[in-house]
Order: C-alpha cells, then sequence, then structure tokens
C-alpha cells in the first residue's frame, strides 16, 4: 500500500521518493529472508549442524532471519507508539545479535587456528554473548525515556537522537568489524605459514593433523567472507546516518539517493551469508535435485523408524531380542 504525505516525513512534498525507498526496503529484505531460510535449509537437510562451526552459522543465519523480520514489519509511523518503540528495539536486538554472531565466529576460528584449542565447549558461552549481551544493548535506550522512535521509513533510534545511534550501534559496529578484518588477516598469515613449514617436512606429520590443518584453511576461506558481508551491509547505513547527523532537526532530513542505499543494503545480512555460505565447495556439490531428494528421503525415512518404537511402546508391543527366545 502505498504511502501518504503523512508518513512521508522525510520528503513530505514528494511522496513517491517514500513509497520508493520503502518498496527498495522490502525487496531487499525479502531477498534476505530467503538466503536465511536457504542457509538453515541446507545445514538442517544436510545435517552440517553436527559440526561446531557449521551450528555457529546456523545460529548466525536464525539471528540474522529475525533481524530480516524486522525490517519486513517495519513501518513508517507519526509519534512513538508501542508499535514503533517494539520495532526499534527488534531492530537493536537482532541488528547487534547478528554482529556478536559473527564476533564469536571469527574469535572461535582464532581459537582453533592460532592457540590451537578446540572450543566446542564454549558454544553455550556464545549463546550467552550473541543472546543476552544484545538484549542488554537493545534494553539501554528504554532506560533514557524510550528512545527508540521513527526514524524515516521504519522505527529504530529516534530523530535527533546521534549520541544513542553513534555510542550503541555504529561506533561499536565498526570497532568490532575492524577487529575482525585485522584476526582473519593475522588468521590466514598464520596458515599460510604453517603450510610454508609443513611443506618443507612432508611426512612428519600425521594425516589427521594434515587433515585438520586442510579444514581449517576450508573454514577460513569461508567463513572470512561474513565480517566483509558484514561491512558491505552496513557501509551505506553508516554514510547515511552520518548525513542525517550532520543535517538533523525535527527530522534526519535525507538525501534520496543515500536513504535508498540505506534502505537496500541494510536488510542484506541474510542474503550476504547466504552467498558466503554458497562459496564453499562441498556446500555446491549438494546443491543437485539428486542430492536434496536422497537427503530429504532419508530425513522422512529417518522420522518414521523413529516413531514405531515409541508408539509400540506405548501399547506394550514392543519385542526384545534375547538369547533363550
Amino acid at each position: 500500500m502505498a504511502l501518504n504525505s503523512s508518513y512521508c516525513h522525510d520528503w513530505p512534498d514528494n511522496v513517491n521518493n517514500c513509497n520508493i525507498v520503502r518498496i527498495a526496503r522490502l525487496c531487499a529484505a525479502s531477498l534476505s529472508l530467503l538466503g536465511c531460510v536457504f542457509v538453515i535449509f541446507i545445514i538442517v537437510l544436510f545435517k552440517k549442524y553436527r559440526f561446531f562451526s557449521q551450528r555457529l552459522v546456523l545460529w548466525l543465519s536464525v539471528a540474522a532471519l529475525m533481524d530480516t523480520i524486522a525490517y519486513i514489519i517495519g513501518e513508517p509511523h507519526q509519534v512513538k507508539n508501542g508499535a514503533c518503540i517494539f520495532e526499534g528495539f527488534w531492530m537493536m536486538l537482532f541488528d547487534w545479535s547478528v554482529l556478536l554472531w559473527v564476533s564469536c565466529i571469527t574469535f572461535n576460528l582464532f581459537w582453533n587456528v592460532v592457540k590451537r584449542h578446540q572450543t566446542n565447549k564454549l558454544e553455550g558461552v556464545y549463546h550467552v554473548i550473541s543472546w543476552g549481551i544484545a538484549f542488554v544493548i537493545a534494553c539501554l535506550p528504554l532506560s533514557d525515556g524510550i528512545v527508540y522512535g521513527p526514524a524515516g521509513l521504519w522505527c529504530w533510534i529516534h530523530y535527533g537522537e546521534n549520541a544513542w545511534r553513534f555510542g550503541i550501534w555504529y561506533i561499536p559496529l565498526f570497532i568490532l568489524i575492524g577487529i575482525m578484518i585485522i584476526t582473519y588477516t593475522y588468521v590466514i598469515f598464520v596458515i599460510n605459514k604453517r603450510t610454508t613449514t609443513w611443506g618443507g617436512t612432508m611426512g612428519a606429520h600425521t594425516v589427521e593433523e594434515e587433515r585438520s590443518m586442510v579444514q581449517l584453511k576450508q573454514d577460513v576461506k569461508q567463513l572470512r567472507l561474513y565480517p566483509l558481508a558484514y561491512f558491505v551491509a552496513n557501509l551505506f547505513p553508516l554514510v547515511n546516518r552520518i548525513q542525517n547527523a550532520a543535517s538533523s532537526g525535527t527530522h534526519d532530513n535525507p538525501i534520496f539517493t543515500l536513504a535508498l542505499l540505506h534502505a537496500l543494503t541494510a536488510p542484506l545480512q541474510g542474503l550476504l551469508n547466504a552467498v558466503a555460505y554458497a562459496f564453499d565447495k562441498e556446500t555446491r556439490s549438494k546443491l543437485t535435485w539428486m542430492h536434496i531428494k536422497s537427503a530429504v528421503m532419508q530425513l522422512c525415512k529417518q522420522s518414521v523408524v523413529k516413531e514405531y518404537p515409541l508408539l509400540d511402546e506405548r501399547e506394550g508391543l514392543v519385542r526384545h531380542d534375547d538369547s533363550d527366545g
């Protein structure tokens, strides 16, 4: 449904700008939603969740899916009402959750490669960080007279609240992205150095060690794309919010081109994650009709096999094979 001038605060004299930006946001968010569903579907279907690194990607995709929903349901509001405040809170919560899951994936890879420690036991800690800290940060604007409110064509941190916008989101965001890029650069350096060293000592390492090194190189090749995807998705939103801060009054007074690029890229995290995930050669090899059909049939077969013993036990029909027949 097209907007009217009363809901188009940014360009009241040109409602078409609002409608174009709104449609762009919905299209980008819809593609991102499909990307999230794709990654979750592949991980579950082919049981990739049995591997710790894949479970981290799974939880990242779940967070990105929830974040995408915020961009889909987000609508312009005239005043700070309950729906607008909830939209702003939801967006802040899952924006931070996605960022923290990407950070945990980066830390996990650093710990595996550089420190050579297994980190499977840290999965619970990662959940506390990525959901718990995100929730606490999202609650902070509620403690100062409810900072959430209309922020353009969706609800977020209200017009003019630039200290909040940059203090709890954009500044920490790009600090963490910078740290992640530096970390991945160092991880790649360490792996290349070890590969060169191993090349001169062929036969000195076990098959398991060599297999582990190959797996780490594959993980780095795929996982290093997630911080890059996050940087791409948040570059134009940062530029747009800087412009908003420089010209804000009662409204953000955005430049149409920047606002459009913001609306197109901010919701794209799920789609970019899917593209990064598809870079995995082993994943691409399974994206055929035959592999998918086989996996679905196996999944259905296992579900049926699991149901029968429960049914038999309920009816007292379970028989146990033993030596005396």
